[in-house]
């Protein structure tokens, strides 16, 4: 007898949509803890943009009380004198000073910051290691007023072969001249800068290059690279974007740096065309150097300087975001 049989198999399960699953986080997301949470981080978030616009309202406010009494360009002035009636001040030899020195800072550190790291993640033996990273890791919190100690008292005084040997061979350029005075200058600020920032790009660095994943490098091994080539190949890629947030963190502190550049550099209101001669300025020497002997009229106008680096600052932060986000899908963070 034929015995028609009937498929009682059972259907093919059927993941749930997306849809349901982002319902279920929704329920789950209503939990009283989760909603605190969710309010808190959305509150500090709001907060921060808060004292940002509540910070630039301020400056932007202080800075066109000092502007609008200016007889001078604040552009262009070379000139910083806010006790005559009218008063007359610029921001032009700061701004050049400040950029400067800060540019001097990053083409000395940023190199060697990254090549500390690589040599640290990649090439020092483990007994090594760790002494070195701890070595820096103290330096990145040593306050600047010691650093700008250290320069006055041992910096400056040793610059002179340096300046010496610079105006020798390279004097012919106008850069590197050197008339033989004391050599508290921008390139005596910007090497004590890149003293200062050097231990925090390299601790930034070194952890980016740490994180590199692990099979890139061996892939890179087994097709016969040497280290280096891994390093080129596998590393540096990976870590680019992490190398450049690193560089940025040392160059806000390079613009504003305060004490120290105040104890090692004589200010003046000049622009050099040659680094090793004696003067200039930057914002932030400015504002501590005479904001405590300054009238209300002259915090007025060191506001408004301020101002002004707060605007670099942003814009500069701004500029590393688009690269960061121009190079994420070389960084490897995504593979």
């Amino acid at each position: 007898m034929d015995i028609t049989t009937q498929n009682t198999q059972a259907p093919p399960s059927v993941s749930p949509p997306a849809d349901a699953e982002h319902k279920r986080a929704a329920r789950g997301a209503t939990r009283p803890g989760d909603r605190i949470f969710l309010g808190l981080s959305r509150g500090s978030g709001i907060l921060l943009l808060v004292i940002m616009a509540a910070i630039a309202v301020f400056l932007a406010y202080r800075a066109s009380l000092a502007i609008s009494k200016d007889e001078g360009n604040f552009l262009t002035t070379f000139e910083w004198n806010t006790n005559l009636i009218p008063p007359k001040f610029g921001i032009a030899v700061l701004a050049f000073g400040t950029v400067i020195s800060s540019i001097i800072a990053m083409v000395l550190a940023v190199p060697i910051a990254v090549a500390i790291a690589l040599f640290l993640t990649h090439y020092a033996p483990r007994r090594l290691r760790g002494p070195i990273a701890y070595v820096i890791d103290l330096l990145a919190a040593v306050p600047s007023i010691v650093y700008g100690l250290w320069g006055a008292l041992i910096l400056v005084p040793h610059m002179n072969g340096l300046f010496g040997w610079l105006n020798d061979y390279f004097g012919w350029t106008g850069v590197f001249s050197w008339d033989g005075g004391a050599p508290r200058s921008m390139l005596t600020v910007g090497i004590l800068l890149a003293i200062m920032i050097l231990p925090i790009i390299t601790n930034v660095s070194r952890e980016v290059f740490r994180q590199v994943p692990q099979m890139h490098e061996e892939a890179a091994l087994a097709l016969g690279a040497t280290r280096w080539e891994v390093v080129r190949m596998a590393v540096l890629p990976f870590g680019r974007s992490g190398v450049i947030s690193a560089s940025m963190l040392g160059l806000g502190r390079a613009l504003g740096e305060t004490m120290a550049v105040a104890t090692v550099l004589s200010p003046d209101f000049l622009i050099h065309g040659s680094l090793l001669n004696p003067g200039g300025g930057t914002f932030a020497q400015n504002i501590a150097s005479k904001f405590g002997e300054a009238t209300e009229q002259g915090r007025d106008a060191l506001i408004a300087s301020g101002l002004v680096l707060f605007v670099i600052t942003l814009l500069v932060n701004g500029a590393a975001r688009m690269i960061i986000a121009r190079r994420k899908e070389y960084s490897g963070a995504n593979a």
